[in-house]
């Protein structure tokens, strides 16, 4: 197709604003149904029905065919008969004309839509709209006034060039009815691109809720809107990041993980545990609880989307030991994982919004807060906060649209099909199951890993015992490092390794911590090191270097048989004598480049040397 016969994206604005293309209506047949009287505003209601009655009238009295001679007479009394205004006699055939050759369809009576300008006011503005139009449709999204302004500057710098007729642009008013009959769904694309202009016109996938409890849990992060204290010195520590898994059955938050470092296998791991185990910890350690947290039990599923840590090798087989099937969300489709997006909007908006220290998403909104200055909370208070908010409120508290009670539609699942326990002796492997998993080389002095040694009298049999067993399989508890489970393939089981290096040091320390003092330690080091005099010096050694094997090179080769067992009878060292020319054994030379070993009478040289050397 020429440029020129290219239809506009206007060709049927003043023409057929609703007409489908054909192969899109053949397509769609069997799904699309025409629309009714009922979906058309009360107005064009009223109007269809007014055209009906008096067809309808008409049709009785009527003696003949619809022309002027024989409605004009009847129109009058049919406006009295019906309270009705009357049509002209013209209006009321055409509409018995349509009327009849639809088969007597009441849409068929629908007004059409002839409000405004049927025609291009001017015959060579439509070029400029185009170039306006471009402008509009970017990911810059600039208003329309703007782009008004534009099309208007564009026109009245062309109408300086031309005498006679000269083109004459659109109102404002003509302009917005235009760009507003664009197709909203390719506008919404060009301006806001088609990830959102999908989400606000297409349908929506339907979400399939579980049937019981622990069906389908949902798991995510979210940074709190929230500056936290330290504990002891009172100092900020920073936003917190949660880590939450909800049911999706009863809306129960059954575990969480709360702290600093960034979403990762180790805060999803802390979080599954927290979920999984009973909270038995509850009433020791927030004794201000007073409702029980009941949440514990093997999930079927975990739901989550495809962040890093959920792609880890570590949570796969953990969860496949486990007995968890992980479902991973398509991307950016979130209404497959509705609740804990909904949960995490609830805490920033109803538990967080009072406490000084609070964050702003928008930078706009901070205005002159100072989140950090602000901050009052400690980590330790929040923390108990958080946990009675979940326990005490959330838990008891019925949803928005007062349909159930997470607590009491818990107690309804697990009455009905409880979900598995974990034993006592199972509860000991899941720190083994759940732990970091890594490879490692086996070697003397046992193995090394996370920047420590790990090694024992069982680790140090099995090296002799399994000499050609290389590499191991190691699990590390994120929050004590002070040891390592090591799985003996031979033997078919885990021993355990405690921490040989530095002694001490790792008693009670988790792995975030052990890196958060190596990455100060070398900060300290870095601070200390003079990189340049560092750099000055290697220059200096190595331009030496060069200088003397230069030198060396020039120098006439001398016999150095025996020298350096003269060089240990002169005891030449770096804080005695730095030469060999002063041994007896010596006859030196003004000319140094002359110096030669004295032969001594009757004796052989090397002899002589080895006699004297004691060592």
């Amino acid at each position: 197709m020429k440029n020129h016969d290219k239809p506009s994206i206007f060709s049927d604005e003043f023409e057929c604003e609703n007409q489908i293309e054909e192969s899109e209506l053949a397509s769609n047949a069997e799904c699309a149904v025409s629309r009714d009287l009922a979906s058309y505003p009360d107005a064009t209601q009223k109007e269809v029905m007014r055209r009906y009655y008096f067809i309808e009238w008409m049709r009785k009295e009527l003696a003949g065919g619809w022309t002027q001679k024989n409605l004009d007479p009847l129109l009058n009394r049919a406006a009295r008969e019906l309270q009705l205004k009357a049509p002209k006699w013209r209006a009321l055939a055409n509409w018995w004309k349509i009327y009849s050759q639809s088969g007597f369809k009441l849409t068929s009576l629908i007004p059409r839509q002839t409000a405004g300008n049927r025609h291009l006011k001017v015959k060579n503005e439509m070029v400029f709209f185009d170039k306006a139009l471009e402008r509009y449709l970017v990911p810059e999204r600039p208003s329309i006034a703007a782009v008004y302004q534009y099309y208007s500057d564009l026109i009245r710098i062309e109408n300086q060039n031309i005498v006679e007729n000269k083109i004459e642009a659109l109102s404002y008013k003509g302009f917005y009815n235009r760009i507003k009959k664009l197709s909203a769904y390719d506008v919404k694309v060009a301006r806001h691109g088609k990830y959102l202009a999908d989400m606000e016109f297409n349908s929506i996938d339907a979400h399939y809720p579980a049937s019981r409890v622990l069906e389908k849990v949902e798991i995510d992060h979210t940074p709190l809107d929230l500056i936290l204290l330290d504990d002891e010195h009172n100092f900020p520590i920073g936003r917190p990041y949660l880590t939450l898994l909800i049911d999706q059955f009863s809306r129960c938050i059954i575990g969480f993980y709360l702290g600093f470092k960034e979403p990762s296998y180790f805060s999803v791991m802390k979080a599954l545990l927290n979920a999984i185990k009973p909270k038995n910890y509850i009433s020791e350690q927030f004794p201000s609880i007073e409702k029980e947290w009941c949440c514990e039990g093997k999930m079927e599923s975990l739901v989550v989307d495809n962040g890093a840590e959920f792609w880890s090798k570590s949570l796969e087989q953990s969860c496949l030991e486990l007995g968890i099937h992980i479902q991973y969300n398509p991307v950016r489709k979130p209404w497959l994982k509705p609740l804990v997006e909904r949960i995490f909007r609830t805490i920033n908006s109803k538990l967080t919004i009072s406490i000084p220290g609070k964050t702003f998403s928008n930078i706009l909104q901070r205005e002159d807060y100072d989140s950090k200055k602000d901050a009052v909370m400690r980590f330790s208070i929040f923390n108990e906060i958080l946990h009675k908010w979940i326990i005490d409120v959330y838990h008891h508290e019925p949803d928005s649209r007062k349909r159930s009670i997470p607590y009491l539609k818990w107690q309804e699942g697990i009455n009905y099909l409880p979900p598995i326990s974990y034993s006592p002796e199972d509860e000991k492997q899941l720190a083994i199951i759940l732990g970091i998993k890594a490879k490692r080389q086996h070697r003397r002095g046992g193995i090394h890993i996370h920047s420590l040694r790990y090694d024992s009298e069982i680790l140090a049999d099995c090296r002799r015992m399994y000499p050609s067993v290389t590499s191991v399989l190691t699990k590390t508890n994120p929050d004590d490092i002070s040891y390592i489970y090591v799985f003996i393939e031979h033997e078919q089981k885990y021993i355990k390794v405690p921490c040989v290096d530095p002694i001490g040091y790792t008693k009670g320390l988790s792995l975030f911590q052990h890196q958060i003092n190596l990455k100060l330690q070398r900060e300290y080091i870095d601070k200390k090191t003079d990189l340049d005099s560092l750099a000055k010096v290697r220059m200096y050694i190595n331009d030496r270097i060069l200088k003397e094997i230069n030198d060396l090179k020039s120098r006439q080769k001398k016999a150095t048989k025996g020298i350096s067992r003269l060089a240990k009878h002169a005891s030449i060292g770096s804080d005695k004598k730095e030469s060999i020319s002063t041994s007896p054994l010596l006859n030196v030379s003004k000319d140094a480049d002359q110096t030669k070993p004295v032969q001594p009478k009757g004796d052989d040289w090397d002899d002589l040397i080895s006699d004297l050397d004691p060592y």
